[in-house]
């Protein structure tokens, strides 16, 4: 009988307090060095053990590098960046057989895509060829580079950034390419004590040289696969599927099905960060704005996360 568990390694032990508390090591661990952004920490965790990636769109300088480095690290994963600009080719973010003269053979030499936590570093300053190439990689976990399938590493998670200045010199997503992040969030710039506190902490050394790890990438599979057993309940799916469709009823383009299990795998992420084994529409609440408002078009003055408020408002629970 075929295992249901993908992973081989999963202890089938794992408890949801084990997974609360691993998440708990990881964001403690970053806060060492991430000042004033919990919350985004603790997206940038669902988003990790629920399989997804993530969307960073903000001002320059915020951090947003040094938090990817940081999950990273307290993962003991490994760490590539890649820094899109316009004449970015998509042979450089996959990789590209090279000839190798000594032995007349054509040596695959591997893209920054395999890594374990990937930064695509203001990903909207790429061309669209080139942005294609690591969102086909998001979606298909694989690099297939003249016939031959490489798979990436598990776990495998991208942190995408996107810097809101200067559109006239970037390229905008897709929308059936922002549709493959699970999450969309903003960091924002640090109120005065927050800045007040990371000048004191990088006045020397600054901390993520020092930083070791808390946890292994065997570690967060292990709670990847428990978390696909977090029990969804039928009225809960009804209530998600209630909310897209009302989403759809609003704007021109509302929550596709894609969206719909997004927001279910980062509910049972959630869940399991609280240590429950079961989902509550409450975990759904605290999920789907980050999860939907990036999904959602409109051709007025509303913006996503509008739509996804009044779907909230209006939308009953059972």
């Amino acid at each position: 009988m075929t295992d249901a568990h993908a992973d081989a390694d999963f202890d089938p032990a794992l408890s949801v307090e084990a997974v609360s508390d691993l998440a708990t090591r990881i964001s403690e661990n970053v806060e060492r060095v991430i000042v004033g952004h919990h919350d985004a920490i603790e997206d940038i965790i669902v988003a990790l053990f629920a399989r997804g990636h993530l969307l960073l769109e903000d001002v320059p300088g915020v951090g947003k590098t040094m938090l990817a480095r940081a999950i990273a690290t307290s993962i003991e994963g490994e760490f590539e960046r890649i820094q899109f600009t316009p004449d970015l080719l998509p042979s450089d973010v996959t990789g590209v057989n090279v000839f190798n003269q000594q032995t007349s053979e054509f040596e695959f030499r591997e893209g920054p895509v395999f890594g374990n936590v990937v930064l695509g570093d203001e990903i909207n300053r790429a061309p669209p060829k080139t942005q294609a190439a690591l969102l086909e990689v998001m979606e298909e976990r694989q690099v297939t580079v003249d016939g031959v399938t490489r798979r990436v590493p598990d776990p495998f998670t991208v942190i995408a950034t996107q810097n809101d200045v200067e559109p006239d010199r970037t390229y905008d997503l897709p929308l059936a390419e922002l549709d493959r992040f699970m999450k969309k969030i903003h960091l924002g710039y640090p109120n005065e004590a927050e800045e007040t506190e990371l000048l004191g902490r990088v006045s020397g050394h600054h901390p993520i040289e020092s930083l070791e790890p808390v946890a292994s990438a065997g570690d967060v599979r292990d709670a990847r696969e428990r978390i696909l057993d977090v029990t969804v309940s039928e009225p809960v799916r009804r209530y998600v599927s209630r909310l897209a469709a009302d989403t759809r009823a609003r704007a021109d383009l509302g929550v596709s099905p894609r969206g719909s299990i997004a927001l279910v795998r980062a509910a049972q992420a959630r869940a399991a960060l609280d240590a429950r084994d079961y989902v509550v529409p409450d975990d759904v609440q605290r999920e789907v704005r980050s999860v939907w408002a990036h999904r959602v078009r409109t051709t007025d003055e509303r913006s996503g996360r509008d739509v996804v408020e009044r779907a909230l408002d209006t939308v009953a629970v059972e």
